[in-house]
C-alpha cells in the first residue's frame, strides 16, 4: 500500500469524523483525501474517482443547506432565530469545548423563539423544528462523506 493511499484513508476517516464532531471541515477533508490518492496517480481512474467524489460533495453540500432550510421556512422559524442559535453556538463552543456548540445553538434558538413568541409552550416546538433541521443537515453531510469515501474505495478496488 502506497503512502498516498494511507494518507488519503486517514484524511477520509478524519473527515467523516469531522462531520459528526463539528470541529473539523468534514467534507473538505474527505475530498482532500480522495485528491491525495488521485492526483499523484495521474491516470484516468484517479481523475474519474476525484471527479465523482467532487460531484458528490458539491451536490451533498447544496442539499445540506437547501433541504433543512426549506423545512425551517415551512415550519415558520425565522432566519434571525437560526442566526441567534449560530451566534450562541459559537460562543458555547469556546465556553464548553465541542458540546458547547450544540448546547449554545439550542439555547440560542430557544431564547430567540421565547422572546419572539412570548411563551415556553410556543417556543419549544420551534426549537424542536430547528434541532430536527440541524439533525437532517448532519445526516445529509454524513451520507455525502460516506458516498465520496465509497467512490474512493471503488477506485482502490479497480486499481
Amino acid at each position: 500500500m502506497s503512502p498516498e493511499t494511507l494518507v488519503a484513508g486517514l484524511l477520509i476517516v478524519v473527515g467523516i469524523a469531522g462531520v459528526v464532531v463539528p470541529v473539523l471541515p468534514g467534507l473538505v477533508l474527505v475530498l482532500a483525501g480522495v485528491a491525495v490518492w488521485a492526483v499523484p496517480r495521474g491516470d484516468a481512474l484517479g481523475w474519474a474517482v476525484l471527479g465523482i467524489a467532487t460531484g458528490i460533495v458539491v451536490l451533498g453540500s447544496v442539499a445540506k443547506y437547501l433541504l433543512p432550510g426549506r423545512r425551517l421556512r415551512d415550519s415558520g422559524v425565522p432566519g434571525r432565530t437560526i442566526a441567534a442559535g449560530a451566534v450562541l453556538g459559537v460562543v458555547g463552543f469556546f465556553v464548553v469545548p465541542v458540546v458547547g456548540l450544540f448546547l449554545g445553538f439550542v439555547l440560542g434558538v430557544y431564547l430567540a423563539e421565547l422572546a419572539r413568541l412570548r411563551g415556553n409552550g410556543q417556543a419549544w416546538p420551534s426549537t424542536r423544528q430547528a434541532l430536527a433541521a440541524v439533525g437532517w443537515s448532519i445526516v445529509i453531510e454524513l451520507f455525502t462523506g460516506l458516498l465520496a469515501a465509497a467512490a474512493w474505495i471503488g477506485g482502490l478496488v479497480l486499481s
